[in-house]
């Protein structure tokens, strides 16, 4: 059995975890709002400032979830709404 990174490294699709990556796969409105983020960080919470923005730019990165907010938009994804299942929530109590 071979063992797989959890954290894979960068490669086709991936991202690096970078100001200067994560900046350049963001669209101008977002990047103005990194770089506020980033210039307002402490030593404290610069890192998780970048994981955060990071891993919205892998999601963003990712061909399943183009498709998957394509189907939501559509209406055509499978699964139910959240009134549905809040309705169903309030119902079971």
């Amino acid at each position: 059995m071979s063992a797989q990174s959890v954290h894979p490294g960068p490669g086709p699709g991936r991202i690096p975890r970078t100001q200067d990556a994560v900046a350049a796969a963001l669209p101008p409105a977002q990047r103005m709002e990194f770089y506020r983020q980033m210039g307002e960080a402490t030593d404290d919470t610069i890192a998780t400032v970048l994981r955060q923005w990071w891993t919205l730019v892998q999601v963003a990165a990712d061909p399943a979830t183009a498709r998957t907010a394509a189907a939501v938009k559509a209406k055509t994804a499978p699964g139910r709404s959240a009134a549905a299942v809040l309705r169903e929530r309030q119902e079971n109590r």
